[in-house]
């Protein structure tokens, strides 16, 4: 299992406590992070953007999509987008994507908030052992 820190508006971590977004979406150009690197019990640490770490979520189902076109991409935001609550602004950047990764949330938990020492431009990383951000590495246990 793996640990991922996602980087999020803040509207969407709201939405993702409230219970109303049950899915995170990830749509990319290539084949980046994290796709084909989530699975079914990894741990998401969710920060939002500008902002803090303020919640944990298990991954509890993954579905990963490649070769992409805009009416595939169009048929994603038809049936999924009532749980990932994109907006058309979204689904409209997202619409030349070649892969997607959607990951179902559960467990999930607001923490208590964590800043940690993040200055590059990634809105997902893989969490390696050793190279955590220091301040997640209490909260990285099971």
């Amino acid at each position: 299992m793996n640990n991922h820190l996602a980087i999020l508006k803040k509207q969407y971590i709201d939405a993702i406590l409230a219970g109303t977004k049950t899915i995170e979406s990830r749509l990319y150009k290539g084949p980046f992070p994290p796709f084909g690197m989530i699975e079914i019990g990894d741990k998401l640490f969710l920060k939002a953007s500008s902002g803090q770490v303020c919640a944990t979520a298990r991954v509890s189902a993954v579905k990963s999509f490649e070769n992409l076109t805009p009416a595939k991409v169009a048929d994603l935001k038809m049936h999924y987008n009532s749980k990932i609550l994109g907006d058309n602004e979204y689904w409209q950047m997202k619409s030349d994507s070649k892969f997607a990764i959607f990951a179902w949330l559960s467990d999930i938990k607001p923490l208590e908030p964590i800043r940690i020492n993040k200055k590059d431009w990634r809105a997902w990383v893989v969490l390696k052992p050793g190279k955590d951000f220091g301040l997640i590495k209490p909260h990285l246990d099971p």
